[in-house]
């Protein structure tokens, strides 16, 4: 971990396993850690909170850290449950669909989160994508 807020190496490379098999994702440095976008939408992001900081992230998590968070988009009655549901799971003060999940490598359930992942892509992805990531995932089953 770096004096930035970067999270975790192994946590990042187990997202950006879970985030490489959506259609046309990306993932990218952010402002403070990664970040997974589609079409310049970012899909999910994580950072580790540390002293503190970032600030917005500390106060959303109410953790002052050191803590890895991994922010996503969720919507309809996900996003209601997910946003009252508490620990790990918080509401970002940011975005009306932003929702908060604090990663810990040993205790996070990776299949929810790989879930959670997929949802936010297709809630930021183009329709088409988000149908064609949808049909892939259906296939699986």
């Amino acid at each position: 971990m770096t004096e930035t807020s970067d999270a975790p190496v192994e946590i990042v490379e187990r997202l950006g396993k879970i985030c490489q098999g959506f259609p046309d994702a990306y993932e990218e440095d952010a402002w403070v850690g990664t970040r997974w976008r589609v079409r310049k939408r970012t899909i999910a992001h994580v950072l580790t909170i540390m002293s503190g900081v970032p600030a917005a992230y500390a106060e959303a998590a109410g953790d002052d850290g050191p803590v890895t968070v991994m922010t996503f988009r969720a919507a309809g009655p996900e996003l209601a449950a997910l946003t009252t549901m508490g620990a790990p799971f918080f509401k970002a003060q940011w975005g009306s669909d932003v929702v908060g999940i604090v990663l810990d490598e040993e205790e996070t359930d990776w299949d929810e989160v790989g879930e959670l992942l997929a949802e936010s892509y297709c809630i930021m992805a183009p329709k088409g994508l988000a149908r064609k990531l949808r049909e892939s995932m259906a296939a699986k089953r």
